[in-house]
């Protein structure tokens, strides 16, 4: 385990002497020999998931020939999150440049901002150009992942009956896959359409209908601003006020992507600059007092600026620290809560019936369409698999108290499992595929080092407890603790954070230490 002391890095995830970021060894090598001496084994790696996490250790792998690589998607498409959510305004909140491979750098994108469906060719179009299309399995739910001590892999089975055989197993399916609906009095008696955002259905009738959208968050932000004008009126229902900043979100004209498409070496200036961005951002939540001092002063003047009423600027000004929820950017949200044909409702509400909902005031708001921006289940990682490791544990009862993995990937009594966007890898203002790549170099080492021999990789016990130690010392002085969210479980634990910046995590994914899984340096 590498310290973490302060230095910094490069957006490309490379380290400031220029040395590679792939993980290799110091003289380059990339794999060894066996423990007979021999030519190193080829292992098979299983990977859950045909995301951006799960494509990006497929990727590094494949640059390594080092494995047999298999991406067992449950779904008719690869994509996850941007596959799912299909909702009106859905976009990206993180600047393009930024929301990409760092070896995939795209001169195509059309916005800062781009909306899912141009995240989601992107993949698509990394897939192809990497030659990975034919290691993803599309329509293969894994429901069961189990370890086999004598054979020392894991087997696993699927929704169909399927079995599967891997040396090394990536769960890559994310912390926001499960929608979550709150369980509302009467909801079953509503007599129209209602959904999750994140099981938008493109055919329910919005024109001229009257549209309830429960929840304030980065779902909703986007979603009501696209949909106003084709609705007759639109009621928000707002628990907690969201903090927000604007959101420059620039074209990018023909010009640009025509240079960008010349002359790549172009596209590391704008991902540098929204990089350094981030690094500030990244100080405000993290603890810096001035870096937060000017973001809260940014949001304010929006609000000044965008509600000039004093009743309806008292209603969306934030009452919990900013940063303890995710921080909203959006240009488009405060004005349409001015607009006439919408009304923000801010008592809670106590049942839904047949025609609407009614509030803690007695008040009836009537609607045609009910929408859910209720979030996800982001506490509840790798649910609904089953999986079992060592003398038959179960990694739900492991996680009973909150989980945690070391490094965010590994977990004791789980041998040669890796995770991508495990507990506490997720990052409150900048990219997350950094830290896939991050993740996906670290798995790609674990890999060379089964691969030239030895025991199964298990990170120790004590490592792994000192880690987690670590990091609920760090988070417990955090912003995150200020108020509940996602971030949390029930009983206040923060689990899906990262509680530094995105630099220090590349620092400490760079180099795998065996002493950490008991193996002899």
């Amino acid at each position: 385990m590498t310290d973490a002391a302060s230095t910094s890095a490069r957006p490309d995830g490379s380290a400031p002497d220029g040395s590679a970021p792939d993980g290799s060894a110091p003289d380059g090598s990339r794999s060894g020999g066996n423990a007979t001496g021999g030519a190193p084994r080829r292992l098979r790696v299983a990977i859950i998931g045909a995301g951006f996490g799960g494509v990006a250790v497929a990727a590094e792998l494949r640059r390594g020939g080092d494995a047999d690589v298999v991406v067992l998607e449950r779904a008719d498409r690869l994509g996850g999150v941007w596959r799912d959510n299909t909702y009106p305004g859905c976009a990206c909140d993180i600047p393009a440049p930024l929301y990409s491979y760092s070896f995939a750098p795209n001169p195509g994108w059309t916005r800062r901002f781009p909306p899912h469906a141009e995240i989601l060719d992107y993949l698509h179009r990394c897939v192809d150009e990497l030659g990975l299309g034919d290691s993803i399995r599309l329509r293969t739910d894994v429901t069961d992942a189990r370890w086999d001590e004598a054979a020392a892999c894991w087997r696993l089975r699927t929704a169909d009956g399927a079995k599967l055989t891997a040396d090394v197993l990536v769960p890559a399916v994310g912390q926001l896959s499960r929608p979550v609906v709150p369980a509302l009095p009467g909801a079953e008696r509503f007599a129209g359409p209602a959904l999750h955002t994140a099981r938008w259905d493109p055919a329910v009738p919005l024109d001229g209908a009257r549209v309830a959208v429960i929840g304030t968050g980065a779902s909703a932000v986007q979603l009501v601003p696209a949909i106003v004008d084709r609705a007759a009126r639109v009621t928000v229902f707002q628990r907690t006020p969201p903090w927000t900043l604007p959101k420059p979100n620039r074209r990018y004209g023909r010009l640009g992507r025509m240079l960008y498409r010349r002359l790549p070496a172009l596209m590391r200036l704008p991902r540098a600059g929204f990089w350094s961005l981030t690094v500030f951002t990244g100080l405000a939540v993290t603890g810096n007092r001035a870096a937060a001092a000017v973001l809260r002063g940014v949001s304010w003047a929006q609000r000044r600026w965008q509600v000039r009423d004093p009743e309806l600027r008292a209603r969306v000004t934030p009452n919990e620290p900013m940063g303890c929820k995710r921080v909203l950017f959006t240009s488009d949200w405060l004005p349409t809560l001015t607009r006439p044909d919408v009304e923000l409702v801010t008592d809670r509400i106590v049942e839904v019936t047949e025609a609407g909902l009614r509030t803690a005031d007695g008040r009836i708001h009537p609607c045609d369409v009910l929408v859910y921006g209720t979030g996800f289940a982001a506490t509840d990682f790798l649910t609904p698999i089953r999986v079992t490791g060592r003398g038959g544990r179960r990694l739900t009862e492991e996680w009973r108290d909150g989980a945690y993995a070391y490094l965010g990937m590994a977990v004791p009594g789980f041998p040669n499992l890796f995770l991508v966007y495990g507990p506490n890898t997720n990052t409150g203002n900048t990219s997350v595929v950094y830290f896939h790549e991050a993740q996906a170099r670290h798995i790609a080492q674990a890999v060379r080092l089964l691969a030239a021999g030895g025991p199964p990789l298990e990170v120790r016990p004590e490592v792994a407890a000192n880690h987690d130690a670590e990091l609920q010392r760090r988070l417990a002085g955090s912003v995150w603790t200020a108020c509940q969210s996602w971030y949390r479980t029930a009983s206040g634990r923060v689990v899906t954070n990262w509680p530094g910046m995105a630099d220090e995590y590349r620092r400490r994914t760079a180099r795998l230490d065996p002493a950490d899984y008991g193996r002899a340096n």
